[in-house]
């Protein structure tokens, strides 16, 4: 039998089905993380920062078509890029054949 959904469960089913919650000191029955619980851990509880590439970044604005946007975008993603990645490649590119 599949069990209800909380939110559909009545004040008293409700009560029931989180009993087990309500136990003061739970923390008396955790244990010490082990080296690689304590490793995965630090690594959920890291804040995402962007990556430093080269000499960091600097944000500009830029006025593109929206439909040319749009096929960025697409094109972007179709390769597994960010735009801006994206934008570093193309640009890189053609200051390399400006030469």
């Amino acid at each position: 039998m599949k069990a209800k959904k909380y939110w559909e469960m009545t004040a008293a089913e409700l009560a029931t089905a989180t009993k087990h919650f309500d136990v003061e000191d739970i923390e008396r029955q955790s244990r010490a993380l082990t080296p690689e619980e304590r490793k995965q851990w630090r690594r959920v509880r890291r804040k995402r920062g962007r990556p430093k590439s080269g000499k960091g970044f600097q944000r500009i604005s830029v006025s593109i078509e929206k439909g040319l946007l749009k096929r960025v975008t697409a094109f972007a993603a179709k390769r597994q890029l960010t735009r801006s990645k994206l934008m570093a490649l193309l640009l890189e590119d053609a200051l390399a054949n400006s030469k």
